[in-house]
């Protein structure tokens, strides 16, 4: 009978200390919830969280590296007429020029001038209805010996001062020449903004490396030489040669007063929306002249700019 009473008081001691114990580990867990309410935050928590929005405006691609003037010389070579001319010019490999920075390639117009042994292409761009642009000038002048000497040069605005390639063909070189120097009618180009022939396809605009990589092998066969002045003597003057629109976003080499304006008031719109930007969530140091911090507790409702 003692035996047994032992037995039940041991029983009831131990389910008293198995009592206690979870009782001890509830407390130490609902410590560790409630701790920080009654503590405080450590220094290392206490920044608030914030979204973080960085408007360092977009480093855009150079419109002068929409367009390798040397691969275009290939072209000449290959063309039959002024039609054909701009069929090339408006192909992946070649173009890749992007005024307005929309993502979408401009299509490049062509249109003939000249008259007697001085003829050209003006190369030119409406990104906008009614802004056009010119881009290059191709000049072809034919000689005595029948040779003719050609000449790319980029525009001023868009390629900086003395931005020539050249090369020297004979009679039988390039069939373009011989359409171009016999009795034909001068070619203009038909087409405008939101109006393209039907074999045209918009395509995206790529990163200056990416269209570097897939024009190089044309502009490295197409036998024209870089050079800083112009050769060609009496050359006829090209009817866009005044064509230069103030509303380019893209970086010009030598902008005009208007066209320079016109881009600084763009990218101070862009930064004062917090465009060409991306979110991030963090609680950082952030300099002040590249960043805007917004705190999490006002509306994170800010835009995130970009395209």
């Amino acid at each position: 009978m003692d035996n047994r009473k032992g037995v039940a008081v041991h029983h009831v001691k131990g389910s008293s200390l198995a009592g206690i114990l979870v009782f001890i580990c509830l407390g130490c867990v609902l410590l560790a919830f409630i701790g920080p309410c009654v503590s405080g935050p450590s220094r290392s928590s206490r920044t608030v969280q914030r979204d973080v929005y960085n408007v360092q405006v977009a480093q855009l691609d150079p419109a002068a590296d929409g367009l390798d003037l040397q691969a275009v010389g290939q072209l000449v070579k290959d063309a039959k007429d002024g039609e054909d001319l701009e069929r090339m010019i408006n192909t992946a490999d070649i173009n890749n020029i992007d005024l307005n920075s929309d993502g979408n390639v401009d299509y490049i117009k062509v249109e003939e001038y000249g008259a007697g042994d001085n003829r050209g292409f003006s190369l030119y761009t409406e990104f906008e209805a009614g802004e056009e642009q010119e881009i290059a000038t191709i000049d072809i002048a034919k000689d005595e010996t029948e040779e003719y000497e050609i000449e790319i040069h980029g525009n001023q605005h868009v390629y900086g001062q003395n931005h020539y390639y050249r090369s020297r063909f004979g009679v039988g070189d390039a069939i373009l020449l011989g359409w171009l120097f016999s009795s034909h009618r001068p070619y203009y180009s038909p087409w405008g903004y939101g109006s393209y022939p039907g074999h045209y396809r918009n395509y995206a605009h790529v990163p200056t490396g990416s269209y570097r990589s897939r024009v190089g092998s044309r502009a490295s066969g197409s036998g024209f030489t870089s050079a800083s002045s112009s050769s060609v003597a009496n050359k006829a003057v090209s009817p866009k040669s005044t064509a230069n629109s103030s509303k380019i976003k893209a970086p010009l080499k030598n902008p005009t007063a208007s066209q320079r304006s016109f881009q600084a008031q763009s990218t101070s719109r862009a930064a004062g929306r917090g465009g060409f930007g991306r979110r991030t969530s963090t609680s950082p140091r952030l300099s002040s002249s590249s960043s805007v911090r917004r705190s999490s507790s006002s509306r994170s409702s800010g835009r995130t700019g970009g395209k």
